[in-house]
């Protein structure tokens, strides 16, 4: 077969769903023992299109957010004090039950050097964990996973789990890329059909690349059954959450990746996106139903963790590309801006709180927050102190932990 003719039929290119040849499931599944495992799991939630952080973490007590916001500002009455200085946006009603639990941590003022206000350009920054002006292939969580490919382990796609039926740059890695799924039946259905009898009778005597094409498609397949299998066998099927989660996007896939973690999948990582958060035109209506929408679906995910012992092994952290700009546009919304917030739930922080001081609205660059704790700084904390993992080497350089965990 031509490369060619194998790129298109096969659709590599596009989809982190691949179809998979049958008689390539062997090449895999003596790799499918994971190494040794921390224990831990990390979900990660993607708020996409640049949530308002000042809306979302209100600085209730600071009147310069009011007179610069005079029909977008929270009420004074309406904010769900964290402390002093500021609260939750009322729609995160659900999330402010966790924070008084002590599950918890809000960390503000997170951005970057030197940032970009485009959406692909921000995204594809925390994506990767380079610098503005650095543009860099894999992600920050595709080189976690070839990290574990040393050794006699081999390269396991499953290791990393974005629920979506495409795969994220975060997830894609020099020797190996993450997994994406909607649901494991499905993923598994997928690697299975008429174009997969074909492949399977064609000849394998193909050049360096195609070669290495081949090998990405086993590592898929064999990463495929195994969640399958495993979801399929286990005590905890994967139809056996009692929690009951929100009819949105974000409550189906937190009740998924709920699922596989009961399901006993040595996942380490999962990652999840939502959209809707560029809010340039009549933002509250919009950004409130997202925000309850979230807190609610969190809310729900924990109760499960909670349910079944694993509330202090799963951490989940929830960003956005950008925030917003501090004063309010002529169309009742507002525009792409810089710094933002970042929340942290699990019982495993040491302890769930307000980390660091409220946005200084009195000291702005050119209208915009000015960031103080660099998101690799989360990234460094996350890879070293949760996952066991090699930040430096995996981030590039040494970035100083939080100790949030």
């Amino acid at each position: 077969m031509q490369r060619r003719d194998f790129l298109k039929k096969s659709a590599l290119t596009t989809a982190g769903t691949m179809l998979i040849p049958h008689f390539l499931k062997a090449y895999e599944l003596n790799q499918l023992g994971m190494a040794p495992a921390t224990g831990k799991t990390l979900v990660i939630v993607q708020l996409s299109g640049g949530n308002d952080g000042l809306n979302t973490v209100v600085p209730y007590r600071n009147d310069i957010y009011y007179r610069e916001r005079p029909t977008l500002a929270i009420p004074r009455d309406k904010v769900l004090s964290l402390n002093d200085e500021i609260g939750f946006n009322p729609a995160l009603e659900s999330l402010k039950s966790l924070y008084d639990d002590g599950l918890v941590t809000v960390i503000n003022n997170v951005g970057y050097p030197n940032p970009d206000r485009s959406h692909f350009r921000s995204m594809d920054i925390w994506q990767t964990a380079s610098d503005s002006d650095k543009y860099v292939s894999t992600g920050w969580l595709g080189r976690y996973l070839d990290a574990s490919c040393s050794g006699t382990d081999g390269c396991q796609p499953h290791r990393a789990v974005e629920v979506d039926d495409t795969l994220s740059l975060a997830l894609k890695g020099s020797h190996v890329n993450g997994l994406a799924m909607l649901n494991p039946q499905k993923l598994y259905n997928q690697t299975r059909g008429s174009l997969i009898e074909g492949l399977a009778k064609t000849s394998h005597d193909e050049p360096t690349n195609v070669s290495y094409l081949y090998k990405t498609l086993a590592e898929t397949v064999s990463s495929a059954a195994y969640v399958y299998d495993k979801s399929a066998r286990s005590a905890s099927p994967v139809s056996a959450t009692k929690g009951t989660y929100p009819t949105n996007e974000l409550g189906s896939r937190l009740k998924t990746v709920s699922e596989l973690i009961q399901s006993g999948v040595s996942t380490s990582v999962y990652y999840i996106s939502i959209s809707g958060f560029d809010t340039h035109i009549n933002q509250p209506n919009q950004q409130e139903r997202l925000l309850r929408q979230y807190a609610d679906a969190v809310k729900a995910f924990m109760g499960d963790m909670k349910a079944t012992n694993r509330q202090n092994d799963v951490l989940l952290m929830t960003f956005s590309e950008f925030g917003r700009r501090v004063k309010q546009n002529a169309s009742n919304g507002t525009d792409h801006g810089t710094a933002n917030n970042v929340f942290l739930v699990g019982g495993g922080l040491t302890p769930g709180k307000v980390f660091n001081e409220a946005p200084n609205l009195t000291s702005l660059d050119e209208g915009d927050l000015k960031y103080t704790v660099d998101f690799r700084n989360i990234y460094a904390t996350l890879l070293r102190d949760w996952l066991k993992a090699d930040d430096t080497a995996i981030l590039g350089r040494k970035f100083d932990t939080l100790g949030f965990v």
